[in-house]
């Protein structure tokens, strides 16, 4: 009897370790991901935007800008050839096109390897709860989980 209720605590302990450790850093994890991939979609549209604006060749336009709170007022921007990137921190730097080109370049190249390097986390802490609980499956002496088939995806 002492055993059974040893293995339960043990069994328990697991448990918790799973669901106040492994499963918070996994959504923490994903979370961080997330944000970084819209910060990857900000930078391909800006470059997108630069682009454009160089292939049609505008050096002024009007725009609606957002206010916060979905309050809009009409801008007027007399030379677009030079403009101003987030660079982070709450700081914007004065580009020309090609400047703020070269700048998301980089600044793409940079956020490829942490989305690679929060892929690779994600990875890790699945794994770890894949462990885990096949720890704990082991543990209740349960039969081994049966591997599914491959799917055939075309």
């Amino acid at each position: 009897m002492a055993a059974a209720d040893a293995r339960q605590e043990k069994v328990r302990k697991y448990e918790e370790f799973v669901d106040r450790r492994l499963k918070p850093d996994l959504a923490n994890a994903i979370a961080q991901r997330d944000k970084v991939f819209r910060q990857q979609k900000t930078f391909a549209d800006l470059k997108r935007n630069i682009e454009n604006l160089e292939k049609n060749g505008v050096t002024s336009m009007r725009s609606m800008i957002n206010l916060g709170s979905e309050v809009y007022a009409q801008a007027e921007v007399p030379d677009t050839r030079h403009i101003f990137v987030d660079i982070g921190l709450g700081f914007h730097v004065e580009f020309t096109w090609q400047e703020a080109l070269q700048f998301i370049s980089v600044r793409e190249a940079r956020l490829a390897r942490q989305i690679d390097e929060y892929t690779h986390l994600i990875a890790s802490i699945k794994a770890q709860i894949k462990l885990v609980c096949e720890g704990i499956r082991e543990l209740l002496q349960l039969p081994p989980e049966k591997e599914l088939a491959p799917r055939n995806t075309w």
